[in-house]
């Protein structure tokens, strides 16, 4: 049985502030608080708080917090998910763009649950591999009328799935602090090594081994902001279509990330896979020249294919035969900080499928694994030193309607406590140059550190 979700307006005597940030720090006193931007067709902010039920994965385990109770146990994860989902299915006929649903992450290293991947990367931070709260009561707020409105199921869960003091006893500690290094700014390799790495790479793809891999690097720094003062810096620095801002105790996710990794609406599925940078130029003509070096770079244009085939081959394993397409084999994006290469790849879901078939038979999005996605997974794991943790997972939001919109995990700050992380990478190849590769994350950092305010080269 399906319910409905309603749209009313905000009741008489509650104002929200313009700024959506503003009113998101009333929600922030609330379990599990949550932002989103630029979902849909890029008008509306959603916020909520205080959800009904939270899954969150660690290892070979889901703790599932329910009507106040936590119970953790081995389980698909996904299985759960799907559950969970059909739990508050609704038929969404007014065409609401979120009509309440699951909102999270999916860590990276999620796909340890989808293949048999090797283990020998550290786990130093202990974020989860995947936390999904269910909302069953939205905040939405169209930008362009200032309007704000709540979604609201018509029927709610009587119970939140954890008490205030539960969720600061469980979720508020903050983490001992590292011993002070010499640079204000570290790095989970040291520039030798990370060249060391990209050389390996290369010798990988010489032997046959693959075609391609991203290969990411982590910096640590300590911060006196907040999470919402990071975010509204992040957004400032690097805009991006797709902002998130995830609580969870004194852990944050916090994203500004410009690449689509799914969108499903109806049967309908996209993804738009990014692969080739550029740093923005020094003036107008130096930034026209490296748009026009972008276009033509033989280099850039084989890894955006090969992970546009890679793609293809994902879709088509829960698309319609013959439905996947590629309406835009290469485009150029340029944000305040680089210019991107994007395709768009497309397809239509199946019969009988749902939006947790879909991610099985993708998760993670190849633009950064590299191809074949499995082998490239283990070099990932062999050549970075440390767990990704988040980034490079898929952040977002999947309706109880069964429409969902997930960017990828990238340009994001992990925060816990005063320790905030960002790891950035990119596609190695076999004319890969390991200077210029090294270089290409520094340049990807440029709105984090931005936010931050701290210098890469200090």
């Amino acid at each position: 049985m399906t319910r409905t979700a309603i749209l009313r307006a905000v009741p008489t005597g509650i104002e929200l502030p313009r700024e959506p940030l503003d009113y998101f720090r009333t929600l922030a006193r609330h379990p599990f608080p949550f932002l989103l931007e630029s979902q849909s067709d890029g008008r509306f902010t959603f916020m909520g708080s205080n959800p009904y039920r939270v899954l969150l994965a660690k290892d070979d385990r889901v703790t599932d917090w329910r009507a106040g109770n936590e119970k953790t146990k081995r389980a698909d994860f996904f299985a759960l998910l799907r559950d969970a989902l059909a739990e508050h299915a609704v038929e969404n006929d007014r065409g609401l763009p979120f009509p309440c649903g699951a909102v999270g992450y999916l860590g990276y290293d999620l796909a340890n649950r989808l293949e048999k991947l090797p283990h020998r990367a550290i786990d130093d931070r202990g974020f989860p591999d995947a936390f999904v709260a269910f909302y069953d009561r939205v905040v939405m707020v169209d930008r362009e009328t200032g309007r704000a409105s709540v979604i609201d199921l018509t029927e709610r869960a009587p119970k939140r799935a954890i008490d205030a003091s539960d969720y600061a006893d469980r979720f508020g500690g903050t983490p001992a602090m590292r011993p002070e290094t010499e640079r204000p700014v570290a790095s989970n390799f040291t520039r030798t090594d990370y060249l060391a790495a990209v050389r390996r790479a290369k010798e990988y793809i010489a032997a046959g081994d693959i075609y391609q891999v991203n290969l990411s690097q982590r910096f640590a720094t300590r911060t006196t902001l907040d999470p919402v003062d990071i975010y509204r810096r992040l957004r400032a620095a690097s805009p991006a279509p797709f902002g998130a801002l995830l609580e969870i105790g004194s852990r944050s996710i916090i994203s500004s990330s410009p690449e689509l990794f799914l969108q499903k609406e109806g049967r309908r599925v996209v993804t738009k896979p990014i692969k080739g940078t550029r740093r923005r130029g020094l003036d107008v003509a130096d930034d026209e020249r490296l748009r026009a070096e972008l276009l033509v770079s033989p280099k850039d244009d084989a890894e955006l294919k090969m992970i546009v085939d890679l793609e293809r081959n994902d879709l088509g394993r829960v698309c319609d035969y013959g439905s996947v397409t590629v309406p835009a084999i290469k485009s150029l994006e340029s944000h305040p900080t680089v210019h991107h290469l994007v395709a768009t790849v497309e397809g239509r879901l199946r019969r009988g499928l749902d939006s947790v078939d879909l991610l099985r038979a993708t998760f993670p999005t190849g633009s950064i694994t590299g191809a074949p996605k499995i082998r490239a997974m283990e070099i990932i794991d062999e050549l970075e030193p440390t767990r990704r943790a988040a980034y490079t997972g898929a952040i977002g939001c999947l309706g109880f309607d069964g429409n969902l919109t997930l960017s990828v995990a990238i340009r994001i700050i992990e925060l816990h406590g005063r320790e905030a992380c960002f790891q950035v990478g990119g596609g190695i190849v076999a004319d890969s140059d390991p200077e210029a590769e090294f270089e290409e994350t520094l340049v990807k950092a440029t709105g984090i550190v931005r936010a931050l305010g701290v210098d890469l080269q200090g």
